[in-house]
């Protein structure tokens, strides 16, 4: 018999707020869903009755949240990248993602829970790849300038070095 769960899925550990950060992100981004919520009994860390996992669906990844205490909190170790399209998308998450939360560098942010993602256009990737070299370097210097990315000033740093390249 075939499992129609993926077969790894993102774990997160939450002190007391696994249900509320769900939310958050199903609000967020469209087609995601709270797929199922476990509550403690009279055994385990957690007061009966309160949620103890949340299982949730973001874009068709599944993930699965714990109120496991304070014992462990988020680092920039483990981040989460949203691949956007324009800088309409860029632009939408990241205002939501980082209210209540903080902006970082090059992309990357904490949100309120400690989670941290990379709001990062599709574009940026493939002028990183650009076999000229000078063209690539030149949007990366663009970007480690930048807190959230900025699709037209990358391209704008991308065609700068095009023309300033030799022929």
């Amino acid at each position: 018999m075939t499992s129609l769960a993926p077969k790894i899925s993102p774990f997160l550990w939450f002190d007391d707020r696994a249900e509320e950060a769900a939310n958050f992100y199903v609000s967020v981004f469209p087609d995601s869903r709270i797929l199922a919520v476990t509550r403690y009994g009279d055994t385990g860390t957690g007061t009966p009755g309160t949620v103890m996992t949340v299982s949730f669906e973001l874009c068709g990844q599944r993930f699965m949240a714990l109120n496991g205490g304070p014992h462990f909190t988020f680092s920039e170790a483990v981040s989460f990248l949203v691949d956007c399209g324009d800088q309409a998308e860029v632009d939408g998450y990241w205002e939501k993602l980082t209210r209540g939360g903080e902006p970082g560098a090059c992309g990357w942010l904490k949100d309120r829970f400690g989670v941290s993602w990379q709001i990062v256009p599709r574009v940026l990737l493939e002028m990183v790849r650009d076999e000229n070299g000078a063209r690539a370097d030149a949007v990366v210097r663009a970007m480690l300038q930048m807190k959230k990315l900025d699709i037209a000033a990358l391209e704008a740093a991308h065609r700068g070095a095009a023309s300033s390249a030799p022929h």
